[in-house]
């Protein structure tokens, strides 16, 4: 089946793969229509991420991709609207090289127990949808 996902610096040498954090969780978000992956990406840089594009794969690749690197996949279905959370976490110096262990691990903006209980709640809702 191919999904769609959101990646910065495509086709570069410092290419990333768009992920949540939820607890100590990577996720990636795999969505069936192409429309939503975009939309999501434009959300994104509507939060002053840098500039995304939507790339097609397999499912399969992806899951390898997650599986290997540490990371969860989760499938969105057509048509649901996923949005991001508010709180961002900054990845500084990515290395398409280096494995998820020895990354300089992301710093996050807010820490989780400062969060509203309204937000954890809608960030929750949201990643049971997804379930």
């Amino acid at each position: 089946m191919r999904v769609y996902v959101v990646l910065f610096n495509a086709r570069t040498e410092n290419e990333g793969i768009h992920s949540l954090k939820v607890g100590n969780r990577n996720i990636v978000l795999m969505f069936e229509d192409e429309d939503d992956a975009v939309r999501f990406g434009g959300l994104l840089e509507a939060q002053d991420f840098p500039p995304c594009s939507v790339e097609g794969f397999e499912s399969e690749e992806i899951e390898e991709f997650c599986q290997g690197a540490g990371y969860e996949a989760k499938h969105v279905e057509t048509g649901t609207l996923v949005m991001p959370p508010e709180q961002n976490l900054e990845a500084k110096d990515w290395d398409p090289d280096v494995i998820p262990e020895e990354r300089v691990q992301p710093t996050e903006a807010t820490p989780a127990e400062d969060m509203s209980q309204n937000e954890l709640d809608r960030i929750r809702q949201q990643l049971e949808k997804l379930l």
